[in-house]
């Protein structure tokens, strides 16, 4: 029999058997029966392309890699053909302006992500036992159809660190960047979090919390069946103000929610304010082994403190009252540093086709990469930790 793999692209995450692809996709912690990863299953990415959020008209033309080895799916990576670059938090579109203005055409260009997730992950997803031969087959399939096809570039982002180790070592560029991510120092409850930090800062979060919890209502936490029809019609709302304050039109389609209540309910934290039933403020967090994901915020009233307490505070709650390493709250935000969360460092992955271009990319990535190292350190020695606790110990 031979050991030849076999490199091929599809058009639909459904042309996939889902037990195939999430034993590629799928990988659990040592006290979790959840994957460590909910952004990378089958169930997700599915609902995505159901709901219409990728495909015709996104500028998210799916592209999943797929490496099959005497028959068996060995590797797969969600790719996408991308006309743009919204939806991804690694910019780069200062890179694409230069290449047009060199004369060259940046788009479409291919994009190993989740779309819409800052969230750090495996990208080169490989079943057990096949990791080393299944990511050198996903960088090469993913080079060979950008050149194939006369791409510019490939870009692979929130990538793991060690994913970021292996594609540097195949030849591609490494970028780093900066999130804020909240760490579980063993934490009994939340008042043993903020035992560790300095006097300033635990006075600041506990006002914070009592302005935020006076707002004249109840916060509730949901998930599984908890979550009703009338949370997502809520929540649609929440999500529509704040993408037309961010991004002008919303990423995803109010049917990717109805998809996630059928599929994925129970990898849903909903955390909502409510006030003489009904909700106004909301924030959606995804539940993976060991991480609670935060993924999106948004009200129809504004009260003070509140975007803190459901996003940041109720957050570390839940983490900690589920024995959960970390939350991670999504792309920016130096407010954070504040609330306990510290800078972490995110990687990603570059190809670029025309080799000039590259080298002058590789420079610009030498120069960022000081700069975010330099950001890094600073921000942690301003962190709010008491000194000599432990807290700043983080990359």
């Amino acid at each position: 029999m031979s050991d030849q793999i076999e490199i091929f692209v599809s058009g639909s995450i459904a042309e996939f058997d889902p037990s195939d692809w999430d034993a590629c996709a799928v990988r659990y912690g040592d006290t979790s029966d959840r994957p460590l990863d909910p952004f990378t299953t089958h169930r997700f990415l599915t609902a995505l392309e159901v709901s219409g959020s990728v495909g015709p008209g996104t500028g998210w033309a799916p592209r999943y890699l797929g490496a099959r080895q005497n028959g068996q799916l060995i590797a797969v990576a969600p790719l996408y053909a991308k006309g743009h670059s919204q939806g991804e938090y690694v910019f780069d579109f200062a890179w694409a302006q230069a290449y047009e203005n060199a004369g060259g055409d940046y788009y479409p260009k291919l994009q190993v992500a989740v779309p819409f997730t800052p969230a750090t992950g495996r990208r080169f997803l490989c079943r057990e036992g096949f990791d080393a031969v299944g990511q050198a087959a996903l960088v090469q399939g993913m080079v060979h159809v950008a050149s194939e096809q006369n791409l510019s570039s490939v870009h692979v982002t929130f990538c793991t660190e060690a994913e970021a180790t292996a594609g540097r070592e195949m030849g591609m560029m490494h970028r780093i960047g900066q999130q804020f991510h909240w760490e579980n120092d063993g934490y009994p409850d939340f008042d043993a979090f903020v035992a560790k930090l300095s006097s300033r800062k635990r006075k600041a979060i506990r006002k914070e919390r009592t302005q935020a919890q006076s707002f004249g209502g109840d916060i509730v936490t949901l998930t599984g069946d908890a979550i009703q029809p009338a949370h997502w019609d809520a929540f649609w709302q929440f999500y529509q103000n704040t993408g037309a304050r961010k991004w002008g039109t919303p990423y995803l389609t109010r049917a990717f929610f109805d998809c996630v209540q059928d599929t994925m309910r129970d990898d849903v934290l909903l955390v909502l304010a409510m006030r003489d039933g009904v909700a106004v403020a909301g924030a959606l967090n995804f539940i993976g082994g060991e991480t609670l994901f935060g993924r999106y915020w948004g009200c129809t009233e504004h009260h003070p403190c509140l975007h803190f307490e459901l996003c940041y505070y109720q957050a570390i709650d839940y983490a900690i009252a589920h024995g959960m390493a970390r939350v991670e709250a999504g792309a920016q935000g130096e407010h954070k540093l504040a609330r306990g969360y510290l800078p972490t460092t995110t990687h990603s992955l570059h190809w670029i086709a025309d080799a000039g271009f590259a080298r002058a990319v590789e420079d610009f990535l030498k120069s960022e990469r000081r700069a975010v190292d330099q950001d890094t350190e600073i921000l942690t020695s301003y962190g709010p930790f008491k000194r000599g606790t432990g807290g700043g110990d983080h990359d």
